[in-house]
Parts: C-alpha cells; structure tokens; sequence
C-alpha cells in the first residue's frame, strides 16, 4: 500500500474530530467509537475518512482498520490519540502497522498511577508515597502509617473524577466506598476497564501541599523541550482537585531554575520507556522541589488547546498530528506574551438547564472567548455521579496583573448566569 499523508488518529471526540478536520483537512483518518459519533452536533465525515466500530473491543476494531486500509489501497503515516483512554489501542494499532507510536508497555506505565510512581522512585524522583489498596481498611492503614492526609483516587482514570483528599479514617472508608461504586457504575467506561482486573483498582497516595502546574512537552533524541507551561488554579469549594483556571505563561518559583525542569520533564518520560512522544505532565512544587503527579503520552485537554490557539496562535491538535507523522517541530513559546487564562465554568447544582447567559461574561473588556458546552433544556448532574456535565464551558480572558487570578475567576464565573428548572 501506498504511504498515505493521512495520520490514523484513535479514539478522539467529535469535537476535536472537527477541530482537525478544519485546521489539517485531507491529513487524518478517524477511528472512531460509534458511542461517541451518535448525538453528535458536529458533522459527520464521509465515510472513507472516519471508520466507526466499537472500541472497547480491540479485535473488532483492528479488523474494521485493516478491512478500510485494504478497500483505501491506504498505509497511514503515523497514529496519534488524544484521549487517556484510547492510547492501549493506538499503541497495538501501531506496532501492527510498524508505525511510531509509545509502546504498548510504555502506555501501560503511564496509564498505572501506581507503576508510574515506582518507576519514577526507582530513577530517583521525586512523586508522593503510594499504595494500591484492595479494601477501606487497607485505606485507613496507609493513611496511619503515613501518619498525615492521603489522596484516594482510581488506578487510571484522569483529572479530578473519584479523587477525594481524606484527613481521618472515617473519611479513608467512606471515600474508598465512593470509589468502590464510582468504579462500577463506570464499568463499562473505556478510561477504566482495568488492565488487571484481579488487582486493587484504588490507589492511596500521600498529599502533598504546594502550587500545581501543567505541562505540554515533547521528548525527541534524547532531551525535552517545553511547548507550554501552566499553573493551575484550583477550587476553593466543589470536589478535591477540581481546576478552575489555568493561567498561561505561568512562572515556577524563583528556586526551580529552567534548567532542571526540562531535566526533570525528560527523566520523567524516560523513566516510563518513552522516547519520543509529547506529553502532558501534572506536578507540583513543594520547598523547591518538584513532585511529579501524573504524566500522560498526549497534549492537554479539556480549555488548554482553546487558550493557546486564542493566546498563542498555537494549534496544539494539529502540532500533534504532525509530531505523529514523523514532522519535526518547530515551535517556541514567545517570550512577549500577555498572561493569559482560561476558567472553566461549573454548576452550582443538579437539574434541567431552564437558562444559561454569558452576555454579563461578554461584556467583561477581559473576556476573549466563550465556550458553552450546554443548552437549556439539557440535564446537569454534579460529582460524584457525573463529572462531564456539571461543566458548562469555559472563557479565556486576560487577567488584570494588578489582581489575584483566583479571585478573577471567581467574580468572572459569578457573571454566568444560570438557572435550573
């Protein structure tokens, strides 16, 4: 077959699906699960450029590629996945088609918030004490040991969705019940079909205190160069480690020196068998010591490719696309930038949207984009029993240097107006 100069991407969402087939026509072919294309308010693309099928089963899928290859006379000419959830498939898919793409093993210790860590200890850095733990008792016993608050959370997963801070032993069992149900009312949600499933699917980790950051970098012949770096601005109320706001051109305190981030970002990646790839890395800051998180082998999601491409002029998607298909890149965050943030607006509580108004948010001089992902009439549910739809959107907005950015998108997302039936 016939290089093609379309890259196989796997796994992503109809709304990201139309976000590449704007900014990099003719360039991706789709693999997509019929899950997520049926109610799609995006347009559907044609049928030789998006192949649907269920990917939860690998068999099903990888006969439905190849099956669409062979009718195309195609070859892709990389593979790329944006989503957590969907990297296993893109990484055999890969190595099927003999094309670049992390391992299926490196996939499995980054997916293993557990594996990461050991990996990360045993190359000498710096990440919170863990444990996988099978039952609330054992959740107690680890938070005792480690003698201070520990952070509950599922094995995989992504963001803050079943992550509780426990500070007793009374908040250690009710909060591994909560993940215990959380887990298998999702049972049947690709992010958390677990690899072993004869394993503990919970893990305790301690808590570790200090500002937050996230980064997009790339590993490439032997070193990592940084394409943004954010802090994050987290809720003061609502569900542990929900982000409300991540301020672009964000600066880490003045005894972290660039220098020994980058070193940190590259041991990082390799420490969990990847070579080339871009990542998105969570850690924090603690005395002057970065503690790294979590490290996923894709670019950030969620308002973060809206803030640089309105910020920036950064297609963070498209870049992506093109790092997979073997393109060299070739971007520098610029040094002139304005600060910028982006604020994700949540609901105050459950029900039927009966209005949702941004004109107040509109008419802010600070506002630059807004993005609604809800219309009246639709439900809202809170976490922990959904935590995609209690979020509204997002606005990118420059921020008053002369204010906190916290308090900004306090009284920024107060203008939002809504209401429930």
């Amino acid at each position: 077959m016939p290089l093609s100069p379309r890259v196989l991407v796997v796994g992503t969402t109809p709304d990201y699906i139309d976000w590449i087939r704007q900014s990099r026509p003719d360039r991706a072919l789709f693999l997509t699960d019929r899950v997520l294309r049926r109610g799609a308010q995006e347009p559907c693309p044609a049928p030789a450029e998006e192949i649907l099928c269920d990917l939860s089963d690998h068999r099903q899928a990888r006969l439905a590629l190849q099956g669409h290859l062979q009718r195309e006379a195609l070859r892709p000419a990389g593979v790329a996945a944006y989503d957590c959830e969907s990297m296993e498939l893109a990484a055999r898919l890969a190595g099927e088609l003999g094309l670049t793409y992390p391992s299926v093993q490196a996939i499995a210790n980054c997916r293993d918030k557990q594996l990461s860590k050991t990996l990360w200890e045993q190359n000498g850095l710096h990440c919170p004490k863990s444990r996988r733990v099978g039952s609330a008792a054992d959740a107690v016993k680890f938070s005792h040991d480690l003698g201070a608050p520990c952070v509950l959370k599922p094995i995989s997963g992504s963001g803050s969705e079943l992550i509780f801070r426990c500070a007793s032993a009374r908040a250690c069992e009710t909060r591994f019940e909560t993940i215990a149900r959380g887990l298998q009312q999702r049972r049947s949600n690709r992010l958390y079909q677990p690899r072993k499933p004869d394993a503990p699917q919970i893990l305790a980790e301690e808590w570790v205190d200090g500002e937050e950051f996230s980064c997009d970098f790339w590993v490439e012949n032997g070193r990592a160069s940084i394409i943004r770096l954010t802090r994050k601005i987290l809720a003061s109320n609502g569900p542990f480690g929900t982000v409300r706001g991540y301020l672009l051109s964000a600066a880490l305190p003045a005894e972290v020196d660039h220098d020994s981030l980058l070193q940190t970002l590259y041991r990082s990646a390799a420490a969990l068998g990847l070579e080339r790839a871009i990542c998105m890395l969570d850690f924090k800051v603690q005395d002057g010591q970065i503690v790294l998180l979590e490290l996923a082998p894709r670019p950030g999601g969620d308002c973060l490719p809206f803030l640089l491409r309105r910020c920036w002029g950064l297609d963070m998607l498209g870049l992506h696309l093109d790092f997979c298909a073997g393109r060299p890149v070739d971007f520098t965050p610029p040094a002139d930038a304005r600060p910028c943030l982006g604020l994700r607006l949540h609901a105050r509580q459950s029900g039927i949207l009966k209005k949702l108004e941004p004109h107040l948010l509109a008419q802010d001089p600070r506002v630059r984009e807004i993005h609604l992902a809800h219309k009246p009439g639709e439900r809202v549910r809170m976490p922990p029993a959904d935590y995609d739809s209690w979020l509204l959107g997002h606005v990118i907005f420059e921020p008053d240097a002369s204010l906190d950015p916290a308090a900004q998108c306090r009284t920024l997302a107060a203008k939002l107006v809504v209401e429930m039936a």
